[in-house]
């Protein structure tokens, strides 16, 4: 079993706590815990809630924790780039990290900002995450939801494909999903987002949505917190096959993947952190998914799209 997590927020926890690392410690990732869980990659997010920070100095902030920790720990982790970044990582045994932004107002409305965090190795953006800004608008919000991108979205998912940046469309609003949807020019993503139809909250895919993604080669990952996934309190594994199944049966084997949302998440997940994730693949193999469905679930699709818009 190899993984690749399209989400997690850990890098905000060792910005709130200045005593822990990434190498070991008490929040859902660690370096230690993905390396001996077969990690084959992790994407750590540059997240940020604009009304509490500066958007564009808060996630330089975070990227220089991330970059201090990969230095300090270069014998289990290393970051990566692009396709073959990961795959050279994997054959020595590295677990590759990557960088996001999940909150596109870090760029400040600049394609000058964008190239310098591409230059630093963010390889995916949350184009909003609950505000509205430069970009577009949030889901989170009834109001905004047939707003989709401003000018400036519509050039910034231009420079995205041309330098090789994966578009996110979880937290943007359906307006701007269907702009996605009609103007980028490579697959998109949304990173950890779930089916709509068996958990109605605006996070969520449609039905339409996730066809559309498939259409167009693009994938969803499955997100734990338990709001996106049901009515308990936990974030339940019965809860999560619910909604992969339902994915599955609308969009194929390919749309799907991983975005867990650890360390961004406030529910309990069933089976703890990252070092748990062989619980959420025995329970999709006991339910009637073949081996070759849970490889492209747990790493193929997301490499696929890795391969296909990475630079």
């Amino acid at each position: 079993m190899k993984i690749i997590d399209l989400h997690c927020d850990t890098l905000t926890k060792l910005g709130e706590n200045e005593r822990a690392g990434l190498r070991i410690n008490k929040f859902s990732v660690d370096l230690e815990r993905l390396k001996s869980s077969s990690y084959m990659a992790q994407f750590f997010a540059l997240f940020i809630d604009k009304e509490e920070h500066d958007a564009y100095d808060w996630a330089l902030h975070l990227a220089d924790i991330f970059k201090y920790e990969l230095a300090n720990n270069c014998d289990l982790a290393k970051q990566a780039y692009n396709y073959m970044d990961i795959i050279e990582n994997d054959r020595q045994g590295i677990v590759s990290c990557l960088l996001t932004i999940e909150e596109g107002a870090a760029l400040r409305g600049s394609m000058e900002n964008l190239k310098k965090f591409y230059d630093m190795g963010v390889r995916i953006i949350t184009l909003t995450w609950n505000y509205p800004n430069e970009i577009g608008y949030p889901n989170c919000m009834m109001e905004h939801q047939n707003k989709g991108l401003t000018e400036f979205g519509h050039d910034l998912l231009d420079e995205m494909n041309r330098l090789g940046i994966i578009i996110d469309v979880s937290h943007l609003s359906d307006k701007g999903f269907y702009d996605v949807a009609q103007s980028s020019k490579v697959p998109f993503v949304a990173s950890h987002s779930n089916a709509r139809s068996i958990t109605g909250h605006p996070r969520n895919l449609t039905d339409d949505m996730i066809r559309k993604l498939a259409e167009l080669g693009g994938i969803t990952g499955i997100n734990f917190f338990a709001g996106f996934l049901g009515t308990e309190a936990v974030s339940t594994v019965e809860n999560m096959v619910k909604h992969i199944r339902h994915i599955y049966n609308t969009g194929g084997s390919e749309v799907l993947a991983l975005g867990s949302d650890f360390d961004g998440i406030s529910s309990r997940v069933e089976f703890g952190g990252c070092s748990g994730m062989e619980v959420l693949f025995h329970n999709l193999k006991k339910n009637g998914f073949s081996e070759t469905d849970l490889d492209k679930i747990f790493y193929g699709n997301a490499l696929r799209v890795i391969k296909d818009v990475l630079k």
